[in-house]
């Protein structure tokens, strides 16, 4: 990172000069957000204040050197030709500076193409399409060689992303402790109360930790997808630290305090931001037995000249046994470039159990590396063990349970009540943007014997992308059981929620799944792979549900009963 956006204000002259030390660049905006639309209502008083003090900006601090970069104002509505008519005099004014009417913008007509005065240009999608994760990670499969090129190659001006990242992370309740000056943190002493009196309080750690290493993980991928596009110039964060405000938006790999939270440390953020970064282009992260891995693997590259740059990569199982590996080079690596370095291919052997595999890419004698998780499956469809039932309805359920059968059952998606499934997390904050699914992610425990042939995180990580979006999550708040994987909602609501869940109910023994893990596995290889671990899993000797529910339970998590 090279640069720090001050949103909607402008810094003192204390903070220039400290730029000025360092070398980093500042984009200074004017004390400006979401103006009133054109026409009535205009304020000109309101207006000409913001002239003149573009004006005493440009004046004030024009010399130092950090002054890259000015917008007037975050997200402008309003009358798009005074703006214009502002950069255009500011440009006449001072030309050693890059201006742009706007950081984004909503208003209609606006915001997918540079204005006429814009010398950089920032926003969250072009009239192509997005050019941030937002609009695309929930929508299209999980891939590591996707860009922004197609939609961003024909802007002829620098363009910048707007606000990547804003991924919530559930609250570090810890914090409390921390405010020992004239605030008091009562958002989080209310969630800290909901918790205990919901009995989950004691999960609120792992939610931190689980939403915050999933939150990492976008975060990579969104500024990995920006370094592998030659025609992006730049992209901002909205911000590195927790938001207390807009009903507590804690996006930050950071707390308010500036500290880290435990789950992404500085050396593992520069792996993929930086000046110089390893990358790959694979077109999917889940193959299957018999499949060959072809990558390519790319630099991005602006910090010094590379001169005899060595690029080490391996493949590691999951056991960290080596199953390939390679180097490219030496070769000169210019700055100030995207640079293809060669292809790799691994071959999945078709002996091989579920795993979860690592890349690892970086330049021999430097600290420059990064890594990668992909994941191989068998193909086959694991049968269903004869002292298993495996049931979709209540019709084919309940007289198995009350007969003393093992039963897996996975009703229909649209059958369940509760919250739908998602991939990604809330968005900024759930209080601020309450119409959205809401929930946070998964967490399990990897070494629980349902999982045992499903490699996987105690969090969300790509794999879970199809499980995910073909999901119902549940409401278990009044039910005795304990999630095998539980989905972590937002603070603002903290309902207990599963996707997996086991039971005694009547003489049988129940395993519960609202993942669709019955419909298109030939073209679904982690459903299949789910599914084959659940029914290992259902038909062994570990499944001894202790918790008892009712018949009636069950039937209360449907919409509208099968019978």
């Amino acid at each position: 990172m090279n640069h720090f956006r001050f949103h909607s204000w402008c810094p003192p002259k204390a903070a220039f000069e400290a730029a000025d030390e360092l070398g980093f660049y500042y984009q200074v905006e004017l004390p400006h957000w979401w103006e009133t639309r054109k026409g009535e209502g205009h304020d000109a008083a309101s207006w000409a204040y913001l002239e003149a003090e573009a004006d005493r900006i440009v004046e004030e601090y024009g010399n130092h050197p950090s002054f890259m970069l000015l917008s007037l104002g975050n997200e402008l509505r309003g009358d798009f030709e005074r703006h214009n008519a502002l950069v255009s005099r500011l440009r006449e004014k001072d030309p050693r500076h890059l201006y742009t009417t706007t950081t984004f913008t909503f208003a209609k007509g606006h915001g997918r193409k540079p204005e006429p005065a814009d010398e950089y240009f920032i926003t969250q999608y072009t009239q192509a399409g997005w050019v941030r994760g937002q609009g695309i990670f929930n929508e299209v499969p999980p891939a590591f060689d996707i860009d922004y090129t197609a939609v961003s190659s024909y802007i002829d001006i620098p363009l910048v992303t707007h606000e990547v990242g804003q991924y919530a992370v559930y609250p570090d309740l810890s914090e409390i402790g921390k405010y020992k000056g004239n605030l008091t943190p009562l958002n989080f002493i209310a969630i800290r109360d909901d918790l205990k009196r919901k009995g989950m309080l004691q999960l609120a750690p792992d939610f931190t930790a689980a939403t915050g290493r999933f939150a990492a993980l976008l975060y990579k991928e969104e500024i990995e997808r920006s370094l592998r596009t030659p025609s992006l110039d730049g992209f901002q964060l909205l911000q590195l630290q927790d938001f207390p405000g807009q009903g507590t938006a804690l996006v930050g790999m950071l707390n308010v305090f500036w500290e880290e939270k435990g789950f992404m440390q500085a050396k593992e953020w520069r792996e993929f931001c930086n000046a110089t970064v390893p990358l790959v282009r694979l077109p999917k992260v889940v193959y299957e037995h018999g499949e060959v891995i072809r990558a390519q693997v790319e630099v991005s590259n602006f910090g010094g000249d590379l001169s005899s740059a060595i690029v080490e990569w391996r493949m590691l199982d999951n056991n960290g046994r080596e199953v390939g590996s390679g180097q490219f080079g030496p070769r000169n690596i210019p700055s100030g470039r995207l640079i293809a370095c060669g292809a790799i291919e691994v071959p999945v052997s078709a002996s091989r159990q579920a795993a979860c595999w690592r890349l690892a890419i970086g330049f021999a004698g430097t600290d420059y590396k990064n890594h990668w998780n992909i994941w191989v499956y068998p193909k086959p469809l694991a049968r269903i063990p004869d002292n298993v039932v495996f049931a979709t309805t209540l019709e084919e359920a309940l007289p198995a349970l009350a007969e003393g059968k093992r039963v897996l059952f996975n009703p229909p998606i649209k059958q369940l009540s509760g919250i739908d499934g998602k991939f990604v997390p809330v968005f900024w904050s759930p209080v601020h943007f309450p119409k959205q699914p809401g929930t946070m992610g998964i967490l399990c425990d990897p070494a629980h014997p349902a999982l045992a042939r499903f490699p996987t995180s105690a969090h969300s990580d790509w794999q879970w992308w199809d499980p995910a979006l073909r999901s119902k999550s549940v409401i278990i708040d009044n039910l005795p059981v304990t999630p095998i994987v539980r989905v972590i909602d937002n603070f603002a609501r903290n309902h207990s929620l599963a996707n997996i869940f086991e039971a005694k109910v009547g003489r049988g023994s129940l395993l519960f799944v609202s993942i669709d893990i019955t419909t298109d596995l030939a073209k679904r290889p982690v459903a299949r792979q789910l599914r084959n671990s659940l029914l290992q899993y259902a038909g062994g000797e570990s499944f001894n549900p202790e918790l008892e529910l009712k018949a009636g339970d069950l039937e209360k998590l449907l919409i509208k009963s099968s019978k």
